[in-house]
């Protein structure tokens, strides 16, 4: 059986990738990805036949204060994974983020657009996608957005949580984008893998992201709905929810260059969230 070597063991996609067969997952007790010797030599070890980075530095505030650990993280880690995957011609899948643009306008973001992150997160996966490009191998970048599963937290797991001791809650409504299911991202970085593998022209970045687009207001209330919690939203905009990190407004994504390629179709949030919910209410 052929492997899929993936960097990330807790995290929602990497939890999800876990489940799939053929995939062997590092966690960072079996590599520290701020060694960048041992991703080369984790690499080599395993000689896999794919490797999906879904490890990152993902505390989004506190990168604003840990510049110097994101960048590393988020930006030498994936370059050093794609220079390896590159000498040994094997396929690299890695997944970045909305964030890398600046959430101007209403118009979905393409692959095509120029980034132009806001915060320190951003920077840092733009300086990952930067690195895995410039090492010249077969790969793809793949950009998603709000991120949610049974596992760890996520919005989903918070609104939740939140609900268990509060009947209203105030939610931002000036935030629209797409919520992805990590089942679905999982799933995607294997099936993307194994068509680079066969035609390596497929190289390039790409989107990946929920459909409906929505703001975190619809989507909080739809969280509500599905798990039978009588909760009052009340819609905000961003200026009344001020974080260390500034929030793209506008982080929908135009898919369409993902379904063309690898005829990956966006996933309906909202049939994956019937099944999160579950799990997590019990």
């Amino acid at each position: 059986m052929t492997t899929t070597l993936v960097f990330g063991h807790g995290g929602q996609v990497a939890s999800a990738l876990r489940r799939m067969p053929g995939v062997v997952a590092l966690g960072r007790e079996q590599c520290d990805i701020g060694d960048l010797a041992a991703i080369d030599a984790a690499i080599h070890t395993n000689n896999p036949s794919a490797v999906i980075n879904a490890a990152a530095y993902t505390a989004v505030d506190r990168a604003e204060e840990d510049k110097a650990l994101a960048t590393h993280i988020n930006g030498a880690a994936p370059a050093a994974m794609a220079r390896a995957c590159a000498r040994m011609d094997i396929p690299f899948v890695h997944i970045s983020t909305d964030y890398v643009f600046d959430g101007s306008g209403e118009r979905a973001w393409t692959p095509a657009d120029q980034p132009n992150p806001q915060n320190a997160y951003g920077r840092s996966k733009l300086a990952g996608e930067d690195g895995v490009r410039a090492a010249g191998g077969r790969h793809a970048i793949l950009r998603t957005s709000w991120v949610f599963s049974e596992t760890g937290t996520n919005f989903v797991s918070t609104m939740l949580r939140l609900a268990a001791t509060r009947d209203t809650l105030s939610v931002v409504a000036d935030q629209i984008g797409g919520p992805t299911p990590a089942a679905a991202i999982a799933g995607a970085c294997m099936d993307i893998a194994t068509q680079l593998a066969a035609d390596p022209a497929k190289s390039g970045t790409y989107h990946f992201s929920g459909a409906p687009d929505v703001s975190w207001h619809g989507f909080a209330q739809e969280i509500f709905a599905r798990s039978g919690h009588a909760i009052t939203v009340h819609p905000i905009p961003s200026c009344e929810y001020p974080t260390p990190a500034p929030r793209p407004l506008n982080s929908r994504l135009d898919c369409g260059a993902t379904e063309a390629v690898f005829g990956l179709q966006r996933p309906d949030w909202r049939l994956a969230l019937d099944d999160v919910v579950c799990a997590l209410t019990g």
